[in-house]
């Protein structure tokens, strides 16, 4: 496939080769019946790539969203699987709760990884056994849902450090699908920039479009808050602009402050977040106290005071490996069909 050519789904736009690979993949997702995990900073679009995985496969009932992360502990069981009246103080009446009302559809779990440690035991079973019952019930109720999960969270780290069940991970993380931030598909602005002009235009009855050289400013900005910043980002221009042509020195007051570092940029690992800069620093530091132990992750694990468990899942999420010699003395990455656990026998 062209990756140039442009390539839609229901609100989820993109002609890289990022998001052309994921949308090559779609199709056989969305028919199968198994959970997906989406990962990927906030802001990427995971909810409307969850909701063409619905709206692509063949389950016809209706797609229900719950962030889990926004709900209160004591009142996430309710919400998920509803209650019996009098279940607690305060159920005066039977209520649904979401996996119910997503019966024959999809159900769309938005940032599990805060999904506290009780309620991931709960959802484990519903994945295990395809039944739960309501708060206060004992009715066993058949789960005919599509599970579809996203998170912004390193659920890698998570496991290691016991903030989130390793086997209910396993579960969830049958399809994974990642979400590329915007600024690693700086190919797909220009189309982005369109669809929400176009949008904003219609709802507000304008005729705004933008200067090339403000488009230009446009792809060097670095988009922290991703497509949900571009699109607020587009609408306030559409909103504020005084004339149908924005330029550089018509960008509206209310958002030159999404611009006014940007000549201070001189390459993409400057705007590098603190974030991806603490990454960079565990990758290295690991990478050289296994280096030290001579690739025996327990060894390198008391160098760095973490658990070999904990060593195990940073290799994986970091995909270190380790380096050997060829017959002429030249370094080779070991295959990467090889586990390292093996390495780690041999020595």
């Amino acid at each position: 496939m062209n990756t140039t050519e442009q390539i839609m789904h229901p609100e989820v736009i993109g002609a890289g080769t990022a998001m052309t690979e994921i949308f090559q993949t779609l199709p056989k997702i969305s028919r199968s019946t198994a959970t997906v995990l989406l990962r990927g900073e906030s802001g990427t679009g995971k909810e409307l790539l969850a909701r063409a995985i619905h709206q692509q496969s063949p389950r016809s009932g209706p797609f229900v969203t719950i962030n889990c992360g926004a709900i209160p502990e004591g009142l996430l069981e309710s919400e998920l699987f509803g209650h019996e009246r009098g279940a607690f103080t305060g159920a005066i009446q039977k209520r649904i709760g979401r996996f119910e009302q997503a019966a024959g559809g999809t159900i769309f779990l938005d940032e599990i990884g805060d999904l506290p440690l009780p309620m991931q035991v709960k959802l484990l079973r519903v994945l295990q056994e395809k039944t739960f019952e309501r708060v206060g019930g004992n009715e066993q109720i058949k789960a005919d849902v599509r599970i579809v999960a996203a998170t912004h969270r390193d659920l890698e780290t998570d496991v290691a450090e016991g903030r989130f069940r390793e086997d209910l991970y396993w579960r969830l993380n049958v399809v994974p699908i990642s979400l590329p931030p915007l600024r690693e598909r700086k190919e797909d602005l220009p189309l982005l920039i369109d669809y929400f002009l176009s949008k904003y235009n219609s709802e507000n009855q304008r005729g705004v479009h933008l200067s090339g050289g403000l488009l230009q400013l446009m792809q060097r900005y670095h988009w922290p808050g991703n497509i949900r910043e571009l699109q607020n980002c587009v609408e306030r221009i559409v909103v504020l602009a005084e004339n149908d042509e924005v330029g550089l020195q018509e960008i509206p007051t209310g958002i030159k402050g999404y611009f006014q570092d940007i000549h201070q940029v001189s390459s993409s690992r400057e705007h590098a977040s603190l974030k991806e800069n603490l990454a960079t620093l565990e990758r290295d530091r690991i990478k050289a106290a296994l280096e030290k132990s001579g690739w025996v992750q327990a060894r390198a694990a008391r160098l760095l005071g973490i658990t070999p468990r904990q060593i195990s899942y940073k290799i994986l999420k970091y995909r270190l490996q380790p380096f050997v010699l060829d017959t002429v003395g030249e370094p080779d990455v070991l295959e990467s069909g090889r586990p390292i656990a093996a390495l780690n026998r041999t020595m």
